[in-house]
Order: structure tokens, then sequence, then C-alpha cells
């Protein structure tokens, strides 16, 4: 494990402390948790580029046309405004 020294406005280390505090965690383990957050979303993004290189849009066009063609239920309609 390595050490990171990290300068924060007091305002964003205050709500840090606040928040780490709220969920019962040390700020060490809020920031570190953060931090993988966002790699995770910058990495599937990435991921997602890169499946979309690989897509066939005959194959997807295929495979759609095989689902029916009916009217959703009420509880799954886009209400649309």
């Amino acid at each position: 494990m390595s050490t990171l020294s990290l300068r924060l406005a007091n305002s964003l280390h205050d709500e840090v402390k606040f928040l780490a505090k709220k969920e019962g965690i040390s700020i060490n383990q809020f920031i570190a948790s953060a931090v993988a957050e966002k790699m995770s979303a910058l990495m599937t993004e990435d991921y997602l580029l890169e499946r979309s290189k690989k897509g066939d849009k005959a194959a997807f066009l295929e495979a759609m046309s095989k689902v029916p063609d009916v009217e959703p239920e009420q509880y799954d309609k886009l209400e649309i405004t």
C-alpha cells in the first residue's frame, strides 16, 4: 500500500469528514472508495467503447426482429412529456 498526500479546500475537507462520519467510515476509506468509483466509471466507458467497435448492426437487427411487436404492460410504458 502506498501513501498519498492530498490537498483539499477546507470546505471540501469538511464535507468529506462529515460524510465519512455519517457513513461510519474513515476519511481514508471514503476517499479510496470515491477514487475506486471514479476509476470504475472511466474504465467502464472505455470497455463499452471497445465493445461497441465489435458490434454487428445486422446481427443486432436480426435479433431484434425476433422480439414480438406487442404493447408493453402499463407499468412498463415510458411517459413521454
